[in-house]
C-alpha cells in the first residue's frame, strides 16, 4: 500500500493515517477490554464465549496490525531517514513487546474453545488483572515506538523533545 507512494511528503503522511487507525483500534480494544472487566467484576456468569470471543478477536487483530503493518512501516520510516539510534531502540523495545504479545497469545488460547472457556471462567478475573499490567506496559512500549521512529521524523519534531527510554 504504502510503497506505492510517489513522494516522501505522500509516504510519511501515509504512515501517520495507518498510525491514526491503528491508535482508533487501540481504542475500540479498549472500550471493549472495560466492559468484559467490568462484566467479570459484576457477575461472571454473565461473561459468556461470545463476550470474551469478541474481545479476544479485537485483541489478536490490534496485535497483528502492530507486527505486520505499523513496526515494520515505523523501521522503514527510521531507515529511510538513517536514524541509526531510533533503528537500536526499536530492537530494544520490540524484545519487550513479544513478552506481553505472549500473554495474548496465551490468553486467546485459553479460551478458545467453548470447553476451554467453560474450565477456565472461573480464571477470567485474574486473567483480566494480567491483561491490564500487560496491555498497560505494551501500549507504552508503542507510544514510544512512535515518538521516536515517525513523530521524530515530522516538520514539527525539531521542536518536540523525544523520549527515548528503554
Amino acid at each position: 500500500m504504502l510503497e506505492d507512494c510517489k513522494n516522501s511528503r505522500e509516504r510519511w503522511g501515509g504512515v501517520h493515517q495507518l498510525i491514526d487507525r491503528w491508535l482508533d483500534e487501540r481504542r475500540e480494544l479498549l472500550i471493549n477490554f472495560v466492559e468484559l472487566k467490568d462484566a467479570c467484576g459484576d457477575e461472571r456468569e454473565i461473561v459468556d464465549k461470545a463476550r470474551i470471543d469478541a474481545f479476544s478477536e479485537l485483541l489478536m487483530d490490534y496485535i497483528s496490525a502492530g507486527h505486520f503493518e505499523i513496526y515494520p512501516q515505523l523501521r522503514e520510516e527510521a531507515r529511510a531517514f538513517d536514524d541509526e539510534p531510533a533503528l537500536k531502540l526499536a530492537d530494544q523495545l520490540m524484545e519487550r513487546l513479544e513478552m506481553s504479545t505472549e500473554l495474548v497469545l496465551a490468553f486467546d488460547e485459553d479460551y478458545a474453545t467453548p470447553e476451554r472457556c467453560e474450565q477456565r471462567l472461573v480464571r477470567l478475573p485474574a486473567w483480566i488483572d494480567r491483561l491490564t499490567k500487560g496491555l498497560g506496559q505494551r501500549f507504552e512500549l508503542e507510544d514510544q515506538l512512535i515518538a521516536r521512529l515517525h513523530a521524530a521524523h515530522s516538520p514539527d519534531a525539531a521542536h518536540a523533545p523525544v523520549d527515548s527510554r528503554v
